[in-house]
């Protein structure tokens, strides 16, 4: 009887640990490490060092880590017309943003491939492509944007096709914006110093003008 209520009593207890707990195996035990608690609790805890360490060890490269960031935080692409190298409402709206991130990162360099649907000949689509890239680049000039951090590239022509036809798709004929590295001798690279860059614009985002900053010192004195 006391054994069945000794076994009866410890069910309780674990059942009660378990609903308390989430059944996390973080509090299994009393002789888990000190953390074990945040690591389980919140994933990403110390992602932020981890990413840091990788960049400096080369474990992880920056410019990629700043390429898949480009292409998920603003769109890489933009669509013209048949046979056009000219920029639409659309297409503008899509590089402003595109102009807004590249602003953001003066240490960084960016490549424009041009491409085109398969109507025409290799030779002539490969020189349209080229035109569609330079007038990405043109227009991020336009924008403030150095040119020396900037190159339109017209390797691909008709050879990448989103869309396999022979017809005419817009989908095909496009330009696509990438990260591809970093401006050699920057004074603000030092290193491959990935996180000192995201710092510096993240302290600069997060400063605001005081609405006492256009006050002059005998507004004080006056009590004006």
């Amino acid at each position: 009887m006391y054994k069945f209520l000794a076994t009866a009593s410890l069910l309780a207890i674990s059942a009660c640990t378990e609903k308390a707990t989430g059944a996390n195996p973080a509090f299994a035990s009393w002789n888990r490490e000190a953390g074990a608690f945040v690591d389980v609790r919140d994933p990403g805890f110390g992602e932020s060092t981890q990413n840091n360490i990788q960049i400096q060890t080369g474990q992880k490269s920056y410019t990629v880590g700043l390429a898949k960031r480009f292409a998920a935080e603003v769109p890489p692409t933009i669509n013209f017309a048949f046979n056009k190298a000219t920029l639409d409402a659309d297409a503008r709206a899509i590089l402003n943003r595109q102009a807004d991130w590249i602003r953001q990162f003066p240490e960084v360099r960016f490549r424009v491939y041009g491409h085109t649907d398969l109507v025409g000949s290799n030779a002539y689509n490969k020189r349209l492509g080229l035109r569609r890239a330079q007038a990405v680049v043109a227009y991020f000039a336009s924008q403030g944007i150095s040119r020396s951090r900037l190159e339109a590239v017209a390797s691909f022509g008709e050879t990448q096709p989103l869309v396999l036809t022979e017809g005419k798709e817009r989908r095909n004929r496009r330009t696509v914006t990438q990260v591809t590295g970093f401006v050699k001798n920057h004074p603000g690279v030092l290193n491959g110093k990935y996180a000192a860059v995201i710092f510096r614009d993240y302290v600069a985002s997060a400063t605001e003008k005081s609405s006492l900053s256009g006050l002059s010192g005998a507004a004080f004195s006056t009590g004006q």
